[in-house]
């Protein structure tokens, strides 16, 4: 899907779940930069007998300090698998008129929490007390350059393929904050992976790791298969300047979006994205997109796939790499799971989040738009009968939809 205003229907990834916080009450709003190893006047961190890092107050008015932590935290960062790193100020000027246009024009469907949550997104300092800086971070998680374009296989996001990016993003943006911790003493922060109601990808480009492409995800010259997090903190830190738009006059994930979700450049109605449809909606799948669907159970990169600058992305980190055998998976074989099955592998995945459900509702409309075999309708008469009416309808569905595609004349050569 493509991204919600602030983030990534993707990134894209359309979760609401609130990460508890890590707040150091001891925090103060300035002075913090000033605190650095005495080895930072070197480019070093440095370490004294113990292990203990060493700290010397310097001049308030410093530059040379500030950009040493910046370096620091980057050095740090990139030793923990991220990709990139960045400063931003806690300012959402401009782009929180666009997050309330897009409200009023509906366009986030049934995501009510993008609603109720507005003013939170829009104000840094209402959802962390002292925000000043966001540090915004990426991790590229690309797993192979495969596409799953048969009709009987699964078509699954590739973020979803692996382990849940919201903890292990987390866990990494923490041992961030730890870091910083000992190059500054106490401060103020909370780490967040879509998380919380923050604006991603708007923070992401005011730090420089990229731009909001036309689909409305973060694009760079590494490409869009990234993943973002940020740490809301109380250092004044300089931020990095951001990244001009080189999207040009290229239209590729407009042209290619299967259900025209991508309205205009940089506008996406949620309630034609496959994403959303397939992830965020709850109840049934409206039949004027299910044909479009194709065989996509969780989520749609299609917007992605065509887009020129993910020709130098580079492979993902392998915490991300595909489980299960999720990139290669059958729809029958899917779709036979029971609910104890879904849960326990996909304990660690995003998927499980929607639901055996939903996950039975997704791949029984991928199962009508493959090919009539036995295989397919054997799959979908085993659900016929399902306790829930939504799976029912969805089969049923899906059956007249193999019916009717089987006895259509072949078309003349």
């Amino acid at each position: 899907m493509a991204e919600r205003p602030d983030q990534r229907a993707h990134q894209r990834r359309l979760s609401g779940a609130e990460i508890a916080f890590e707040k150091n009450h001891q925090a103060r709003m300035y002075g913090r930069c000033q605190q650095l190893p005495q080895a930072l006047r070197c480019g070093l961190v440095g370490q004294g007998k113990n292990g203990g890092n060493i700290g010397v107050m310097h001049d308030s008015d410093s530059t040379l300090d500030k950009a040493g932590l910046k370096e620091a935290i980057r050095q740090a960062g990139r030793e923990m698998g991220f990709a990139a790193v960045g400063f931003a100020r806690a300012d959402t000027s401009g782009a929180a008129s666009h997050l309330r246009d897009w409200l009023a024009a509906g366009h986030h469907g049934e995501m009510d929490y993008m609603a109720r949550h507005a003013e939170l997104r829009a104000n840094p300092e209402r959802l962390h007390a002292g925000t000043v800086t966001v540090i915004s971070v990426a991790v590229d998680y690309l797993p192979h350059a495969k596409i799953t374009d048969h009709p009987d296989q699964a078509a699954i996001s590739r973020y979803a393929l692996g382990r849940d990016y919201h903890r292990v993003v987390r866990n990494r943006l923490q041992r961030l904050a730890d870091a910083i911790g000992r190059l500054t003493g106490p401060f103020g922060y909370r780490v967040f992976s879509d998380s919380a109601p923050v604006m991603e990808v708007h923070f992401a480009q005011q730090a420089g790791l990229g731009w909001r492409g036309k689909h409305t995800l973060l694009l760079s010259q590494q490409g869009s298969w990234r993943f973002l997090g940020e740490i809301y903190c109380d250092l004044p830190l300089a931020p990095d300047a951001p990244l001009d738009d080189h999207c040009g006059t290229c239209n590729a994930c407009l042209d290619s979006c299967p259900t025209g979700a991508i309205v205009a450049p940089y506008q996406v109605d949620a309630r034609r994205c496959i994403s959303y449809l397939t992830i965020e909606l709850a109840g049934a799948i409206p039949e004027e997109f299910r044909p479009l669907i194709g065989n996509r159970i969780y989520g749609c990169d299609d917007c992605q796939l065509c887009c020129p600058w993910n020709r130098f992305a580079q492979p993902g980190d392998p915490e991300f790499a595909s489980r299960h055998g999720l990139d290669e998976a059958r729809l029958a074989g899917l779709f036979a799971w029971s609910e104890a099955e879904f849960n326990d592998r996909l304990a660690g995945n995003p998927i499980r989040r929607i639901g055996h459900e939903r996950w039975l509702r997704n791949i029984a409309v991928a199962l009508g738009n493959a090919r009539s075999s036995d295989e397919t309708r054997t799959a979908l008469a085993s659900r016929v009968d399902h306790p829930s009416p939504m799976v029912r309808e969805h089969v049923a569905w899906a059956l007249a939809r193999l019916q009717t595609t089987s006895s259509a004349p072949a078309p003349q050569a």
